[in-house]
């Protein structure tokens, strides 16, 4: 097992576990403000100080959590979902129509970043947790095609696939039976990579006041609140851009840390 998988799962665990335990229980309640408690450093009464409403950071940051991935979680299950069988379906119709019109929808999401798909989205239905998922999952589904499309592509020249041909078995069939198990690894780690994209994404929205709304934490709005208070007292900066420095660095080493484990010619390489 790797350095990377086991430093990166147990970062990653750290904070999905205080995502799961802020359900039941946090250190003081995130709506409960204290005006002469605010702006306090890091003390025994509150392990990572208090922000400018006099509220307990390290419940903040529990909560946060919970947003954080669940938006990711969500919107990265979209992508997937829809992705997916976008990418294999354009695969096996190569050079066609359909593969045609899905790279040229591919195309046109790419154009639009994420944050102005979500100002797009919000413009209409208004700042929400919801929209952001929105806004990250239509920006993760033509990444998913791609790279499935891609992946799928040099299947369907092996002998196994043209041997599943010449048995009858339709293209639709054998993309299920055939190609999705063959390319369920590299669909793996590169989920990994997209849930640390989201909560950065996440992050950035909420940031700019188009994530969740108030009273729900937000990291980045969280950053956002503490930007005119650096200087007055720099932790309830610095900690919350620390976690979500954190979150994403034990993703990306955990997506890391799968893709050696899962990809056989590594290992090969490494023998």
């Amino acid at each position: 097992m790797s350095r990377n998988l086991i430093l990166g799962g147990l970062l990653t665990s750290v904070f999905v576990i205080a995502a799961m335990l802020s359900f039941a229980w946090t250190p003081d309640s995130v709506e409960a403000m204290n005006i002469a408690n605010r702006l306090k450093p890091p003390s025994a009464d509150n392990l990572l100080g208090t922000d400018h409403f006099g509220r307990d950071i390290l419940s903040m940051l529990m909560v946060g959590a919970r947003t954080s991935i669940a938006v990711a979680l969500v919107a990265v299950g979209i992508g997937m979902g829809l992705g997916v069988p976008l990418g294999l379906a354009a695969a096996a119709r190569r050079g066609g129509m359909l593969d045609e019109v899905i790279m040229r929808m591919n195309d046109l999401i790419f154009a639009f970043p994420s944050l102005v798909i979500a100002i797009l989205i919000t413009a209409v239905f208004g700042p929400s947790a919801t929209n952001a998922i929105i806004a990250i999952g239509i920006f993760n589904i033509p990444v998913f095609a791609r790279i499935t499309r891609g992946a799928a592509l040099s299947l369907w020249k092996r002998e196994f696939i043209m041997a599943a041909q010449v048995a009858g078995k339709t293209r639709t069939r054998i993309s299920v039976e055939h190609i999705l198990p063959n390319v369920a690894n590299l669909l793996i780690v590169q989920g990994t990579i997209q849930f640390s994209l989201g909560i950065l994404a996440e992050a950035g929205l909420s940031y700019v006041g188009l994530g969740a709304q108030p009273p729900i934490p937000s990291w980045g709005r969280m950053l956002a609140d503490a930007q005119t208070m650096v200087s007055l007292a720099p932790h309830v900066a610095l900690i919350p851009g620390l976690t979500i420095v954190a979150m994403v660095l034990g993703l990306n080493l955990l997506g890391d840390g799968l893709r050696d484990a899962l990809d056989p010619r590594l290992k090969v390489v490494r023998a």
